[in-house]
């Protein structure tokens, strides 16, 4: 027979989840609160996090839970600063942010997600300069909390993105970032773009506007083209942020001498073939920048104008 203690003690399990998810999952949730079903716990939860659609509800209304996923979540910042980052711990707090991402990805806990802040907790991961397997899979983890505050159409949460350090962190993530994390960051960046007080705010200041335009322009330039997977998705969220910028036709004539002819490479175009609104953005960009698509050309002599047309 077992004891109430060992009971307690046992780690989570996931065995009811087939028949009644949301019971299951708050076993789970429960099992966050102890020190020896924790680390157990984190990771079931992202493993099944698909299979109960609140969720994000369960962990928000939950007491305590936040406060643990914090606890979990901040607990990196020492090791961060010292290069003391184990694999053991950089999965635990993984598992945190991704059930962060889950509470800022749901409409009813998007908002009071916003309004407690809560983004603001993961500036050290989205701030960090090392390249290291452990600090981009932070990072990564990081820009997946933003990206979901993003990618739906809604001024407050602009608004909030505004307010915070979330616009610069972007650019640090597509300047230090690997393939996979620039992209997340540049789509974030795009986002923010399309809406009108977000492209308001990137002008307002002249060294803004500057920093988002060289930023855009050094992550061409320094394009893995081995990453076949993620280049697609980068160049269009690239060309995506550039036609923005070019909506402003006062600083028009700055931007076409930012551009980097490279964006224009047949190597890039080719990549675009399979994307025709982005192929689409581009023909508008150089339209808008008064840039003929002939005007660029291979290591042969051959333009890639004839793919952009």
């Amino acid at each position: 027979m077992v004891s109430g203690a060992a009971a307690a003690a046992a780690p989570p399990s996931v065995d009811g989840l087939t028949h009644n998810a949301t019971a299951g999952i708050t076993r789970l949730i429960r099992g966050l609160d102890s020190d020896e079903t924790r680390d157990q716990s984190l990771d079931l939860l992202c493993k099944n996090r698909q299979t109960c659609d609140n969720l994000a509800i369960l962990l928000w209304d939950s007491f305590g839970t936040m406060k643990v996923l914090l606890e979990v979540i901040t607990s990196a910042y020492r090791p961060l600063l010292s290069d003391n980052l184990t694999d053991k711990a950089v999965t635990k707090v993984c598992n945190a942010i991704a059930l962060l991402q889950s509470v800022a990805s749901h409409p009813d806990t998007k908002m009071p997600f916003i309004r407690a802040t809560m983004p603001v907790y993961l500036y050290p991961f989205l701030n960090s300069k090392s390249g290291e397997r452990n600090y981009e899979c932070l990072r990564l983890t990081s820009l997946g909390v933003i990206g979901s505050l993003a990618k739906v159409d809604d001024p407050e949460v602009v608004e909030y993105l505004l307010s915070t350090q979330i616009f610069p962190s972007c650019l640090r993530c597509m300047e230090f970032g690997r393939t996979l994390s620039k992209t997340v960051a540049t789509f974030i960046i795009y986002r923010i773009l399309l809406n009108e007080e977000g492209l308001k705010y990137c002008f307002i200041l002249a060294e803004r506007y500057l920093s988002v335009s060289q930023c855009l322009a050094k992550l061409i330039d320094q394009l893995d083209e081995e990453d076949e997977e993620n280049l697609p998705r980068l160049l269009r969220n690239v060309i995506g942020c550039y036609l923005r910028l070019s909506e402003n036709q006062r600083t028009r004539p700055q931007l076409a001498s930012y551009i980097p002819w490279k964006l224009m490479d047949y190597k890039n175009i080719n990549i675009l073939q399979g994307d025709p609104e982005s192929l689409g953005n581009l023909r508008q960009l150089l339209c808008n920048l008064k840039i003929s698509p002939g005007s660029t050309t291979r290591s042969n002599g051959d333009s890639p104008g004839s793919l952009i047309r």
